[in-house]
């Protein structure tokens, strides 16, 4: 099998970061998402320690939730953009990989070998989510789920110039209270592995 490329974009609870965990570790690929930050603070001589402090923090306001959205200007948030999308193209060429947001699916749309996937969930399991695994208070995960949703829309729709789950930019839409983590990650895996198996045995 040739190398390929997963973009997953997903709604705040949905679990998409640890179903893109488990897809990665099924599938033996490498799995980029907050690291792409960090190598973008070092493209930019920027504080790499303060940067992964805020990706990681995760006091009572869950902040850290909110990178990349809203941390800087527009003009350093362009070059922001700029440099990731960099990162994510040098990613992409070099082996098969997963890539979690920051618009992925449309920096690498021209890509033959990616499947682009968006994973949603309705918002009562997503609150379900934010109370039991990442212990949120309801009141806070309430209003962190429709703020996060929001930033990410209006993210995506500046930079990509379509809504993140917008079905004419992605090969598959899943609602992850189906399957939950692991069984929507063994879909998505025996999916991706049929697919570029199917594709080799066309040549």
């Amino acid at each position: 099998m040739n190398n390929y490329i997963i973009t997953i974009t997903r709604q705040f609870g949905s679990l998409g970061r640890p179903i893109a965990g488990k897809l990665a570790e099924m599938l033996g690929i490498e799995y980029y998402d907050r690291d792409i930050v960090e190598r973008t603070a070092k493209e930019m001589g920027e504080n790499i320690k303060v940067i992964s402090e805020q990706e990681e923090k995760a006091d009572g306001n869950f902040a850290w939730m909110k990178i990349p959205f809203g941390i800087a200007t527009s003009e350093k948030q362009d070059a922001i953009f700029d440099i990731e999308r960099e990162v994510i193209e040098k990613c992409a060429s070099k082996q098969s990989c997963i890539v979690v947001g920051r618009c992925a699916d449309a920096i690498l749309s021209d890509r033959k070998n990616a499947i682009h996937v968006y994973i949603y969930a309705p918002f009562e399991e997503r609150l379900r989510n934010c109370v039991d695994i990442l212990k949120m208070d309801e009141k806070e995960a309430r209003k962190t789920i429709k703020e996060v949703d929001r930033m990410r829309d209006a993210y995506h729709r500046r930079y990509a110039g379509f809504l993140p789950g917008d079905p004419e930019h992605k090969n598959i839409l899943i609602d992850s209270s189906m399957l939950g983590v692991n069984g929507t990650a063994k879909y998505l895996a025996e999916l991706v592995s049929y697919k570029f198996a199917s594709d080799e045995d066309d040549k």
